[in-house]
């Protein structure tokens, strides 16, 4: 009962909630942002979602302007701001996510959407049927360290946690994400 349509209504009573709050957090990193860079502060991405349809996933940028639409393993640290480290580490830069839950693209647990370009990641997906429910901010492989640069490892527990989704499980994902769980996506050193 919850995953076919509990989930979805605990994500918006979840994300209105935090809407005034995440909004006036966005207000103060905006500022830093642009103090450190002239480009835009919210970056927006086009990113594989539920039925492989395409959708504009937002984040605050943390990565230098001109890195270009590449995922996070294919880019090198030095690339990343110094505000963007902070973000990175304390997972503000996700907080525009909201704007996604609240449209219906994205939960707050789920597998974390790709780039369309990340075919080995899409096509491993689709085998294992990943696709069948929403993308979230947070999910359990980024829990257990594992990263979009290991398609098929991802894969696998993505399709893990997509045939047994329960509430108490998803509580206590966002639980671990929100107190410094999880490494995010892996970038390279340099």
């Amino acid at each position: 009962m919850y995953a076919s349509g509990g989930k979805r209504l605990c994500d918006l009573v979840l994300a209105l909630a935090m809407a005034v709050p995440a909004l006036l957090l966005c207000l103060g990193c905006v500022v830093a942002i642009r103090r450190e860079d002239a480009g835009p502060a919210l970056f927006r991405q086009t990113r594989v979602g539920r039925d492989r349809r395409p959708f504009t996933l937002y984040k605050l940028r943390t990565m230098s302007t001109g890195t270009g639409d590449r995922a996070s393993h294919e880019v090198s640290t030095a690339q990343i701001t110094r505000v963007g480290r902070v973000l990175r580490r304390t997972k503000l830069d996700e907080l525009p996510q909201l704007i996604n839950v609240l449209k219906g693209d994205m939960s707050f647990v789920g597998p974390r959407p790709c780039l369309p370009s990340q075919e080995a990641l899409v096509t491993e997906r689709d085998r294992r049927g990943v696709y069948a429910v929403r993308p979230g901010i947070t999910g359990p492989a980024q829990l257990a360290g594992i990263d979009m640069s290991t398609p098929v490892e991802l894969a696998q527990a993505d399709a893990l946690y997509a045939a047994r989704i329960r509430f108490t499980d998803d509580l206590r994902y966002i639980v671990r994400t929100a107190t410094g769980g999880g490494s995010g996506d892996a970038v390279k050193n340099g």
